[in-house]
C-alpha cells in the first residue's frame, strides 16, 4: 500500500435544495452519511440513473456521500476548456485537496484519513456530466467561451474527482493534512 499526503484546500456543502452548487465552509463534522445538511447526506438513498441494475427509487447504500476533487484536476479542466479557472463549487464538490494530482484515478477501496481520525473510503470515479458544464458556462461570457456545457464532459474526462463514503466519523478543517492510502487491488485493504 502506497501512502501520500494531501492538503485540504476547501470544504464545501450543497445545502441549497435548488442547486447542486456548493459553498465553502471552514470546517464540518463528517457523520456516517456524509455532511449533515448536504444534498447527498444519507447512509442510503433511492437508486437513480447511475444504478440501472435496480428499479429507480429502490433504497440502496449511498456511495456518493462526499465528492472530492483536486486543485490540480480543476486547473487541467480549466486549461482544457480554455477558461481562467474552474471552481470546485461549480462541480458540486464537498472537498478540494491539493498535492495529489492523480486523484480521479484513485482505486476503489482507497482511504483518505484526516487528523481527527475521520476516514473516507473511495467508492470510485465521479463521471463527468453536462450539469457542471452548464454551471461553468453561467460564469463565463458565452461569446468569448462558447459551448462550455457541451465541452465539459470531454474536458473533465478522468479529471472529475471521486465519490466517497464516510468510513469513520470525525471533523475536517480547512488546512488539514490528509493521508491518502492507495488500495492495491492485487492485495486489497479490508
Amino acid at each position: 500500500m502506497k501512502t501520500y499526503a494531501a492538503s485540504v484546500e476547501a470544504i464545501l456543502i450543497a445545502d441549497n435544495p435548488e442547486t447542486f452548487v456548493t459553498r465553502r465552509i471552514p470546517e464540518t463534522k463528517l457523520e456516517f452519511g456524509g455532511i449533515p445538511g448536504d444534498r447527498h447526506f444519507g447512509v442510503t438513498f433511492g437508486a437513480d440513473s447511475r444504478q440501472t441494475m435496480y428499479p429507480r427509487g429502490t433504497e440502496i447504500l449511498n456511495r456518493r456521500q462526499i465528492t472530492v476533487v483536486s486543485q490540480e484536476d480543476c486547473a487541467i479542466i480549466a486549461e482544457n476548456l480554455k477558461v481562467p479557472f474552474v471552481l470546485p463549487e461549480w462541480l458540486g464538490a464537498n472537498l478540494l485537496i491539493s498535492g495529489f494530482p492523480d486523484l480521479t484515478s484513485l482505486t476503489m477501496g482507497s482511504r483518505i484519513l484526516l487528523p481527527s481520525g475521520a476516514g473516507l473510503i473511495c467508492m470510485g470515479e465521479n463521471l463527468p456530466c453536462v450539469h457542471p458544464g452548464e454551471e461553468i458556462q453561467k460564469n463565463y461570457d458565452a461569446e468569448a467561451h462558447p459551448k462550455l456545457a457541451g465541452r465539459f464532459v470531454k474536458a473533465a474526462f478522468k479529471r472529475r474527482g471521486i465519490v466517497c463514503a464516510v468510513e469513520c466519523p470525525g471533523t475536517i478543517k480547512l488546512g488539514d493534512q490528509a493521508q491518502i492510502l492507495v488500495n492495491n487491488l492485487a492485495n486489497p485493504m479490508q
